[in-house]
């Protein structure tokens, strides 16, 4: 459930990411926090669609995986986190514990093909794509598989990079069975809904 002290520590948490990444010399070394905003969306549709099991692909600094853990939490479900930089899921770790949120997340350092090449079919009810955009087109084939019928993916970023998402989106759009909307909450977030 999302207290009132939650959402204090949540906001303050973003503020802190936002600070880090103004002085961040490199992309990398950057947190790059989706919008409170947007983490109240992804907490609202995992609370709604019930997700037994949430993926979330581009962890970072554990930001919106804390939202989806809250939200997975309330309603006994879990959360997968993968994320290839070693530094960003030890952040996340941090966060998660700070909020005694890891018994509901398991993150991985790994690529992300491979999670989603090691995920059962249909077994997922709520995906979060937030990581290397151009990598999305690729991934599409094992996401219709692994996504179960009434699953929700969110990508985020569809407002504010349109031509590196495009690609996916138009992969998406072609693939029969799936209903898509884009909202302009945070930074722009491509909502599909695998309706089979």
């Amino acid at each position: 459930m999302l207290t009132r002290e939650r959402l204090v520590r949540l906001q303050q948490l973003w503020e802190d990411n936002e600070a880090h990444d103004c002085h961040a010399a490199a992309r990398a070394e950057k947190r790059l926090t989706i919008t409170p905003q947007t983490g109240r969306f992804l907490y609202q549709l995992s609370r709604t669609r019930r997700a037994r099991i949430t993926l979330e692909i581009g962890t970072s600094s554990g930001y919106s995986t804390l939202w989806l853990a809250l939200a997975a939490q309330a309603h006994k479900g879990q959360v997968v986190s993968v994320d290839h930089s070693v530094h960003k899921i030890a952040l996340a770790h941090a966060n998660l514990q700070a909020f005694a949120l890891e018994p509901v997340v398991t993150l991985h350092t790994d690529d992300a093909f491979a999670v989603l090449a090691n995920t059962a079919d249909e077994s997922v009810d709520l995906l979060f794509l937030d990581a290397d955009r151009q990598r999305y087109p690729g991934y599409w084939p094992e996401i219709t598989r692994i996504l179960a019928p009434g699953a929700l993916l969110v990508m985020d970023n569809a407002l504010s990079h349109v031509e590196e998402c495009a690609p996916f989106v138009q992969a998406v759009l072609a693939t029969r069975g799936y209903l898509a909307e884009t909202y302009p909450i945070g930074k722009g977030q491509f909502v599909i809904l695998k309706d089979l």
